[in-house]
């Protein structure tokens, strides 16, 4: 089973950074799994600046919007895969399907622990802690915070690693990782 790591935090909290970071600091090859869908030209642009932010530190990209358990099968080559971010993609599944319950999330959950079982590496995912503010005006918008909530429950619950990042300062709030001479 890969060591799963869990980081989540507010937008623009540093989680990102950190999530780079951590994952630098393990050794081999590693894999960006990118869910941002681009629907704007603001977007692209961002798209096309992280891509090649990434590519000159090492890491290749993988885009993949809503099949992340194929996107991380497929990057079975590589030592550590950062999937930035599990927001982006359940938004993703909402937009496709806005039918999705809570259930259906802890199902997709387990999933992604039944990939990262078959993993033999490091699997760092991100995600925008929704859950702090009010609650949400309209039936969406609390359908997505609380898809996103029972969705960093889940994944939590099998993570070696949990971290929660305000303003750029990681707090650990779970540490289970599997140490092999691993420094980070």
């Amino acid at each position: 089973m890969a060591n799963v790591v869990l980081v989540t935090g507010g937008a623009r909290s540093g989680k990102s950074a950190y999530s780079e970071s951590l994952a630098k600091s393990f050794p081999g090859p590693r894999a960006y799994i990118a869910t941002a869908p681009v629907f704007d030209d603001e977007m692209a642009k961002r798209v096309i600046r992280h891509k090649q932010q990434r590519k000159n530190d090492g890491w290749d990209t993988i885009e993949e919007e809503i099949n992340l358990f194929e996107a991380i099968k497929k990057a079975d080559a590589y030592d550590t895969i950062l999937v930035d971010c599990l927001t982006l993609w359940i938004n993703n599944l909402l937009y496709k399907d806005e039918q999705i319950n809570e259930d259906d999330m802890i199902a997709k959950c387990a999933q992604l622990k039944e990939v990262c079982a078959e993993f033999d590496g490091n699997i760092i995912f991100v995600i925008n802690e929704v859950g702090m503010g009010i609650v949400p005006d309209n039936p969406l918008s609390r359908a997505f915070r609380d898809l996103s909530g029972r969705c960093s429950q889940s994944i939590a619950k099998f993570a070696n690693k949990v971290a929660l990042v305000s303003c750029g300062i990681p707090m650990i709030l779970k540490d289970e990782i599997v140490q092999e001479n691993k420094e980070y």
